[in-house]
């Protein structure tokens, strides 16, 4: 079916987002100020709960406050992947976004229908074309108001609106069942050894040191990220080491030489890695690959005697929430900016017979198994979301 295109600013009101004085704003509610939300509050939804910022309530005129149904859009930033990111209300809210962000309101077609279309790769390439800006890119109210979308007649927008809706559902679900996994190992350790800092079934503890053949960190080749390369010997960062798990899209190389020079650092299968400076401090997942590795300066090695301490129950320990605010937190409530190897060594850790930490260890790779397969089929779910939303929006061209 062949649609007619209009101008976006034929269907949709755009209205900027508030200005206001940094000392004007705060981070806790209070009377006479009205709640703003950011770029960082534009996700795959509008997190309408999460860092907020408090301003006047007369920075924010009339038409700035959010509608159920309109649609946040970050219109500068300096990361291209956030730029053009946008989400729909879908509750009330008594609030407006800031000035890097804008409200679109459709009033001549439906809310659903645009809020999918501007998840299109139709919109995507435009603002890949239009971002203006070195540093911070951005776009411009006027440029949005002159694109020209695909627009059926009321009914089928709703009809595609609906359609969408359910795929974007079925991924969602999918999205969320990988995450149970998470909280499903969670309470299986929990029920098998009880809490780490309470050791409420009475276990015997230990310091870790007597149950590794090494505690170390690795360190940055001379030159730094300079010799990284783009394909060779995985150089582990902490950014890679995300909590009982990897995330290597964006894994760094180093050639074998510079593997060869770093042997003290060399990764095996089962090492414990575990971040030990900075923001990330505390992440920590046991390295399950054949897969040659290194590590840098940020990172420590665990390497645990395997007739005495498994890896998988090592890293399930010291993620549990509990022992994670014991260790990284000072007594004065202060982040810890690093960890050393002698309190590292130091850790007081629970220890089962082996026997139990290897029955866990077996139901780990249980649901990592399970997850790997639906992580297969949610990847299949998010092709056929993008794939109806290309076709759903085909007629325009």
């Amino acid at each position: 079916m062949t649609m007619q295109k209009v101008a976006f600013g034929e269907v949709c009101d755009f209205v900027r987002g508030v200005s206001f004085d940094g000392d004007e704003a705060i981070d806790v509610s209070k009377e006479g100020y009205v709640p703003i939300l950011r770029a960082g509050n534009i996700g795959d939804e509008l997190y309408i709960h999460d860092d907020l910022v408090w301003v006047p309530e007369k920075r924010v005129s009339k038409e700035q406050y959010f509608q159920v149904g309109d649609i946040a859009i970050c219109m500068a930033s300096g990361s291209p992947a956030v730029l053009g990111k946008t989400a729909q209300l879908k509750e009330s809210f008594v609030g407006s976004v800031g000035a890097f962000c804008g409200i679109i309101r459709p009033t001549k077609a439906d809310p659903n229908y645009i809020a999918y279309w501007l998840k299109s790769s139709d919109f995507m390439a435009w603002r890949d074309s239009q971002a203006n800006g070195v540093n911070i890119q951005n776009l411009r109210p006027n440029e949005i108001r002159e694109i020209t979308i695909p627009l059926p007649p009321l009914t089928e927008q709703k009809r595609i609106a609906s359609l969408l809706a359910r795929a974007d559902r079925l991924r969602q679900l999918r999205r969320t069942a990988h995450d149970l996994g998470d909280a499903l190992l969670q309470s299986v350790f929990l029920e098998m050894f009880g809490d780490p800092v309470t050791n409420s079934k009475k276990l015997n503890v230990e310091k870790l040191e007597g149950f590794t053949s090494l505690v170390s960190s690795g360190s940055t080749p001379l030159g730094g990220s300079n010799v990284y390369t783009a394909s060779g010997i995985r150089f582990i960062r902490s950014q890679n080491v995300l909590m009982n798990k990897f995330d290597f899209s964006d894994i760094a190389f180093i050639s074998e030489e510079i593997y060869n020079s770093m042997k003290r650092t060399f990764v095996k299968r089962n090492d414990v890695l575990l971040n030990i400076t900075g923001a990330s401090i505390g992440r920590v997942a046991c390295y399950q690959d054949d897969i040659l590795a290194n590590v840098n300066q940020h990172v420590c090695i665990i390497r645990c005697k395997p007739e005495k301490l498994n890896p998988i129950y090592l890293s399930f320990f010291l993620s549990m929430p509990s022992f994670q605010e014991k260790f990284i937190t000072n007594q004065s409530g202060a982040t810890r900016q690093a960890l050393n190897f002698e309190q590292i060594k130091d850790f007081n850790i629970s220890v089962p017979p082996l026997s139990l930490q290897e029955e866990f260890a077996g139901v780990v790779a249980r649901v990592e198994s399970l997850r790997g397969r639906m992580g297969e089929s949610a990847r299949q779910v998010e092709g056929l979301f993008e794939s109806l939303l290309a076709q759903s929006f085909d007629g325009g061209r």
